[in-house]
């Protein structure tokens, strides 16, 4: 018999009378054990993007216990601060319980039931709907959406669900805000958005850098397969701003400028293509190296050719590959050409040198060549680097292309699609990369399927730009008999997106009045909205919310925020009491799309409801009202399919989302048997596959690991397809063997005509595909064509900058998107002399509306406050534990000062220049209260994904005279 630790200890606990060697234990002395007579139910931590298992131990309906699930292949028992202390979340004295209801210009909150509210919200709805209905477009501009990336995919879905029928082009959620530029960078580059490899495949890299990202404090459970490879020998580099947790175990320290990311990154790619430590063979075999690009491309000045000044555009005429007479690109394999993409990336970089890194980064050029060195080791074969960014490397007005100088450094040295390689972008939720799939983001429905659009014109048109199969079984899932080829299977039900209705858009539109109103589901703009000053103003002039939240969020309150007179805010309010995770079930995607299954624990408290019934009620009241009345394009909310029970079946929603034979009724086996004639629905064709007639694929518990390298490929199931490493197949070579043979992710078998492994991606034999099967020519691009901004990285300095740009004659972006509101104002070097910038803390999570309530982890981190160096310190007067003031162009805020050498002053292009670091997680509600550090922020955003630019701003900082912690 194998005993565990674990295991050892429940042999031993409890009040058992055990005899060792002869010896009896004296009864007095043994004392009964916490979870003694509980019962053990296993579920999947709500938190962050690392997706760790957890067990909960359960008496009488009560949690005595919550700690890490050591069969979890991501976590094996371990858990960070925020997991150790969902204890504190299951009996919390601040939880919401009862329906709130908030009267405009009230003073107070009532109390109301469950069919009250329901009613009252569907009228609300139904009456904003119909009186700011647009008939042209089957949409209505009247109403938004914001939310979530803390639902399950299924309550994500069923939200879709509800309100694209009623016409809501206005439907964002955090993701924009947080990692779109990412997604949308290597979805350009590569072909797909999220994070290329498994956490656990971490610890088969060489070498990790982590930039844009503080994997030990903000992730600390995945990181800790990063220390599984330091202790095999692998080096790990950190670049921040600050010296961080992650710093501090690392093996090279880069302390850079805040929001300069992309030059130091430009620096590694211009020292391995000289150096020649790049891996010709696999550009050559894998990527767009080889193409050749238009004779009439060209690069001046910070622009490439083609840029239309009046208009801030560019004609991508020039950008085009070459083509030869049947139509394909002309390649040169010996990559000599001088119009070949691999001499153009070559000749754009070459311009980032150490001396040039230095100035613009203030990085000294022994540290920046010793991380190049490092990091370019991971070029041969036997070897592989990995990347970790996250927010911090997508929120800047360059977003997109920061994250497209990390996807071509890793083209480069041949590190994606290969064991301990890959681009692993973090998602910071739990969800957040199920809840966008599933819709929850304004340009697509679910599955990643567009939006439809009026340049359309009709249905044939919009089947033009998407698959037909799979549009086909979308609207068969939702509209079932209702949609056949007579009426386009429903397409003109649903509304057609045009003009800008991104996060920030959403804001506007409400301060303008155009946005009547809202529903904040499990979301909380009041904090985590850039210039959250302006949002909250913004909110107090909806005519109504709906916020549902098993916590009052500043949000929910924001007409009694603080120096408030709620009488002259008319906002009506609902807040809903949610179910939190720990009481409901359904399925979740981690940040390395490994969909598991959570499951209930215990019973919501008092009134609260999972989010599933409550969107089920609200959706089965509309349908009456509109089946009772009329209204505009009825028939999109009465043909809607909704049959989930009485009390809403979450499994009955994943087998919706996976999709049916029609003929047969069995659940679909993956996406290759999706129809496009009437015989398939399926609600996400990403998800195709996950509950099929084997069962639910999330809900797989499967340890085995038959490769030996942390697959796992039958715990959960992970998307597309149940791929465990994306492009997979630039792995092996084209006979189907592993590049390289002591880390193989496939192996073909001559004998079997298979492929073992991982599910190979792309699925035929070697030979007759390229690894990346979504790009044009099934290439990797490290010349992305799509984007607004250009087809190559070019660094300018951010909206609000200490130093003129060294690259070109241009300061910023001119493609940036900088918001009109009225005191979205810029500020001066002059008259902000220090650069700003957010870190994550280990014990709360994005606003904090969980984790400020919880009280252990608000003894951890109790207060709002600010990182500065001893040489600002000095320089104000400010000692560890003073308030401060720290203000912007737009706002100021208060906070305690921690005086530390974990920041330091750098010399930027021959001046000194100060950074502060802020966390982002307090306001004025729950048990731990303090200023939001986006009220400082800007509204300004980048060219490709809207997400706002909030890594490097200025401000000025002062002591507040008298106050000291």
């Amino acid at each position: 018999m194998d005993i565990t630790r674990r295991s050892f200890l429940k042999l031993v606990g409890g009040t058992l009378a055990a005899t060792t060697v002869g010896v009896r234990t004296k009864p007095a002395l043994a004392q009964p054990r916490k979870i003694r007579y509980t019962k053990e139910v296993p579920s999947v931590c709500p938190y962050c993007g690392v997706g760790c298992g957890i067990i909960a131990h359960v008496r009488d309906g009560e949690v005595i216990n919550i700690e890490g699930n050591p069969n979890s292949p991501i976590n094996k028992g371990t858990l960070c601060p925020k997991g150790q202390a969902l204890y504190q979340i299951a009996h919390n004295k601040n939880r919401i319980t009862d329906i709130l209801y908030r009267a405009p210009g009230s003073a107070k909150w009532e109390k109301k039931n469950w069919d009250w509210a329901i009613t009252q919200i569907a009228r609300r709805i139904k009456a904003t709907r119909d009186a700011n209905w647009m008939e042209t477009t089957k949409s209505t501009d009247a109403i938004a959406t914001l939310g979530s990336v803390f639902l399950t995919n299924e309550e994500a879905y069923a939200l879709t669900k509800l309100v694209r029928p009623l016409g809501v082009v206005y439907n964002e959620n955090e993701a924009r805000i947080c990692v779109s530029s990412g997604i949308k960078a290597l979805t350009v580059t590569l072909g797909r958005g999220p994070m290329t490899n498994q956490w656990m495949d971490l610890g088969n890299s060489n070498c990790i850098m982590c930039i844009g990202s503080n994997p030990a404090e903000s992730f600390p459970v995945g990181f800790g397969w990063a220390l599984k490879a330091q202790e095999k020998g692998a080096k790990i580099i950190s670049v921040d701003p600050l010296f961080t947790k992650t710093s501090a175990v690392a093996d090279i320290f880069v302390r850079l400028r805040a929001s300069t990311d992309s030059a130091f990154t430009a620096g590694i790619i211009n020292y391995i293509i000289s150096n020649k430590k790049y891996n010709k063979e696999y550009l050559i075999r894998n990527t767009d190296a080889s193409l050749l690009v238009d004779l009439s491309f060209d690069f001046k000045d910070g622009l490439f050719s083609g840029f239309d000044k009046a208009n801030h555009a560019y004609s991508k005429t020039t950008w085009q590959y070459q083509k030869d007479h049947d139509g394909k690109p002309k390649m040169d394999k010996s990559l000599q050409d001088p119009s070949c993409v691999f001499q153009i990336v070559k000749r754009h970089f070459s311009r980032y040198d150490a001396d040039t890194v230095y100035k613009i980064t203030g990085v000294e050029k022994n540290i920046f060549l010793n991380a190049c060195k490092t990091f370019a080791a991971t070029g041969s074969d036997d070897k592989a680097g990995a990347i970790i960014f996250s927010s911090a490397a997508t929120q800047h007005g360059n977003g997109t292309q920061n994250v497209r100088t990390l996807a071509i450094l890793q083209l480069l040295l041949g590190n994606i699609g290969v064991s301990g390689g890959g681009l692993n972008g973090i998602a910071g939720a739990c969800n957040g990369l199920g809840c966008s799939l599933n819709g929850r983001l304004c340009h697509e429905l679910p599955g990643g399927l567009g939006m439809p659009r009026p340049q359309d014109k009709n249905f044939d048109g919009y089947l033009g730009r998407v698959s037909s199969s799979k549009a086909i079984s979308f609207l068969k899932a939702w509209y079932g008999n209702k949609a056949t080829s007579s009426n386009d299977y429903g397409w003109n039900y649903l509304p057609k997106l045009s003009g800008n209705r991104t996060y920030l858009a959403i804001i506007d539109a409400i301060d303008k009045k155009a946005v009547k109103g809202l529903i904040c589901w499990a979301i909380n703009p009041a904090v985590s909205t850039p210039y959250s000053t302006f949002t909250r103003n913004a909110l107090r002039k909806l005519d109504w919310m709906v916020v549902v939240d098993p916590f009052e969020t500043e949000t929910a309150g924001v007409w009694k925020e603080p120096g408030i007179d709620p009488s002259k805010s008319n906002t009506e309010v609902f807040l809903l009491p949610a179910a939190s995770p720990l009481e409901k079930e359904g399925s979740t995607t981690n940040s390395a799309r490994l969909m598991q299954w959570r499951n209930k624990i215990i019973n919501p408290m008092g009134q609260s409801k999972a989010d599933l019934w409550i969107i089920d009620k609200i959706v089965k009241k509309l349908k009456e009202l509109y089946v009772k009345e009329d209204g505009p394009n009825k028939k999109a909310i009465t043909d809607l399919i909704w049959d989930y029970g009485n009390i809403p079946d979450p499994h009955k929603v994943a087998k919706e989302i996976n999709g049916y034979n029609l003929k047969t009724g069995k659940l679909l086996a993956g996406s290759w048997e999706l129809k496009a004639n009437n015989e398939t629905s399926c609600g996400n064709s990403i998800f195709c596959g996950s509950y099929t007639e084997k069962g639910n694929m999330a809900a797989r518990r499967d340890m085995a690991d038959r490769l030996g390298i942390g697959l796992y490929p039958d715990w959960g199931w992970s998307f597309p397809s149940n791929i465990r490493t994306m492009y997979n197949r630039a792995s092996v070579n084209n006979a189907g063997s592993p590049v390289n043979p002591s880390k193989p992710i496939i192996v073909w078998d001559d004998l079997t005509k298979k492929w073992r492994g991982d599910v190979p991606d792309g699925g035929v034999e070697p030979g007759k595909i390229l690894p990346f099967p979504k790009k044009p020519y099934r290439r990797a691009h490290l010349f992305a064509i799509e984007l607004n901004d250009g087809p190559l990285p070019e660094y300018y300095e951010p909206w609000e900058s200490p130093t003129k740009n060294i690259m070109s004659s241009i300061q910023n972006s001119p493609f940036l998107k900088i918001w009109n509101s009225s005191k979205n104002r810029k500020g001066s070097y002059k008259q902000y002399p220090i650069v700003a910038t957010y870190k994550r803390l280990v014990a709360h999570v994005h606003t904090g509306s969980f984790t400020r309530n919880a009280p252990w982890l608000s003894e951890l981190e109790p207060a709002m406050f600010v990182i500065i160096s001893h040489e600002l310190g000095s320089e104000k007067g400010i000692a560890n534990g003073d308030k401060v003031y720290i203000e912007s162009a737009r706002g100021s805020i208060e906070a305690f000062a921690l005086v530390s050498k974990r920041v330091r002053p750098l010399k930027i292009n021959g001046s000194i220049v100060h950074q502060i670091i802020l966390p982002w997680n307090w306001g004025y509600t729950g048990a731990s209260k303090g200023d939001s550090a986006n009220i400082l922020s800007a509204h300004v955003t980048d060219a490709n994904t809207m997400i706002p630019s909030i890594r490097g701003f200025l401000v000025d900082v002062d002591k507040v005279p008298g106050l000291k912690v």
